[in-house]
């Protein structure tokens, strides 16, 4: 396959002709790969000469893409003429970033978005398919309002799987769980585009100054009402990451779930605390500013890849003198003493956090909740020997999934008699909480979906 490899290369009739290319080429190599999507966005926005505008359209494309994957391919395959499935990926991929523009985008002007489209499927594959393309794609915007979808009173779990693009099995968990009201409003948040949440740094900073900074920049945001010290920005006019804020470290990017879950921990001062599977440390950051930088934080993370993004963050944030980074792995690491905190940021499969990691959706499969789940207590038989006596252990998740979840706790409490449940509305305001413990929706407090748990040893 004769694949473009440079701007000039590319024969195009709008300026972000090269932004939609590396679109086609990037969701293409995902589908080809086990990589996960946002690895492959940060390398082409790392590794190619983008002005601000393609660098934002490729974000756009690729992640909105993926985002409705399901409703695009419902539409191509009904007008396709043919096997659509056997299409090459990157003539799908070709259609697929057209129709997402003409479907979504309502300031990309249509002929721009298909002929782009059939420029690169022309380049590539020819004019003769490029032609089919070409077809495929004004037959469907002649008759957008026309297409049929699955019928909601005969299939509703068909109906919702394709309207809001999301795998079958998902789909039918969640109506069997929450009801089909519940669940549409889920489905429709988990397809918005993700808010920035920042987290002002109370050791270098403060909220009011934080807001005055954002107020003069003109930038939109709500004042969690969960975490005063968070801030919630819907659209950001520029990465947040590069501001003078987030250099001096008054500010990190932490969703409020996550800073709702390392509040649940309580530090005290002076306390040591063990970190599982901490990269890339917003947790432990957060841990050591509770104690006010007076105490110890082990933070624990397997790959050696992610482990400059906990010294590097912690310097950022003045939290070095706290928190000190090791490799090991979370189900066998030793200790030569017990910690007073040990904080188990589980792997799990995710699913609270569709809104930032739409690929999460088509990459996980209902088999493998039961190899995660494993995975998960064996990671927690390791940190319960890490607990002292009368010391605390905290479980954490970004999912939605009982199995990983509440299931996980009771088994905890069935298994390990001298742990009881401290509940979480001790610690954290009750509408995130339930039943004891921590619980977040996307849909119900615009944050990810996630869960924590608190447990005391007993002394």
């Amino acid at each position: 396959m004769d694949l473009v490899t440079n701007e000039q290369d590319l024969p195009k009739k709008s300026k972000n002709a090269w932004a939609r290319y590396i679109a086609v080429r990037l969701l293409s190599r995902f589908e080809r790969s086990d990589s996960y999507l946002d690895k492959l966005l940060s390398h082409e926005l790392n590794h190619n000469d983008l002005s601000q505008q393609d660098k934002a359209l490729l974000t756009e494309l690729v992640n909105g893409v993926i985002r409705w994957k399901g409703k695009l391919d419902w539409a191509l395959t009904g007008f396709y003429n043919g096997d659509y499935q056997k299409c090459l990926n990157i003539v799908k991929n070709a259609m697929r970033v057209a129709l997402y523009q003409i479907m979504f985008l309502n300031k990309i002007p249509v002929p721009a978005a298909i002929d782009e489209s059939v420029e690169i499927i022309k380049n590539i594959q020819g004019d003769r398919t490029a032609g089919i393309v070409n077809g495929v794609l004004r037959n469907i915007y002649r008759n957008l309002d026309k297409i049929r979808y699955p019928d909601p009173e005969e299939d509703p779990v068909y109906y919702y799987s394709v309207i809001y693009s999301h795998p079958k099995w998902m789909v039918k968990r969640w109506i069997d769980r929450f009801g089909i009201e519940e669940t549409e409003k889920l489905l429709i948040a988990n397809n918005k585009k993700p808010p920035v949440t920042v987290r002002v740094n109370s050791l270098l900073s403060d909220v009011d100054k934080v807001k005055s900074i954002f107020d003069q920049n003109e930038l939109n945001y709500i004042q969690s009402e969960y975490l005063p010290n968070s801030l919630v920005l819907s659209s950001p006019k520029y990465d947040l990451s590069q501001s003078e804020l987030f250099k001096k470290g008054e500010i990190t990017i932490q969703d409020v779930s996550a800073s709702l879950a390392a509040s649940l921990s309580a530090p005290q001062e002076g306390m040591t605390i063990i970190d599982l599977c901490a990269a890339p440390g917003g947790k432990s950051f957060l841990m050591a500013e509770l104690m006010h930088n007076n105490g110890k934080v082990i933070s624990i993370d397997k790959y050696s890849s992610k482990l400059s993004l906990i010294e590097d963050g912690a310097k950022r944030l003045g939290l070095d003198s706290t928190i000190s980074a090791m490799i090991e792995d979370a189900r066998n690491i030793r200790m030569k003493d017990k910690a007073d905190l040990v904080f188990v940021d589980a792997p799990c499969s995710g699913l609270g956090t569709l809104q930032k990691k739409p690929d999460i959706k088509w990459k996980r499969d209902i088999d493998d909740l039961a190899d995660i789940v494993e995975l998960q207590k064996e990671i927690i038989e390791n940190a319960i020997r890490l607990v002292k006596p009368g010391g605390v252990l905290v479980y954490s998740t970004c999912t939605i999934e009982p199995e990983e979840n509440t299931q996980i706790a009771q088994w905890i409490l069935d298994n390990y008699s001298d742990f009881e449940l401290d509940p979480a509305e001790n610690y954290l305001p009750k509408e995130v909480c339930k039943d004891g413990f921590m619980q977040t929706f996307p849909h119900l407090h615009n944050s990810d979906g996630a869960f924590a748990a608190r447990f005391k040893r007993k002394a």
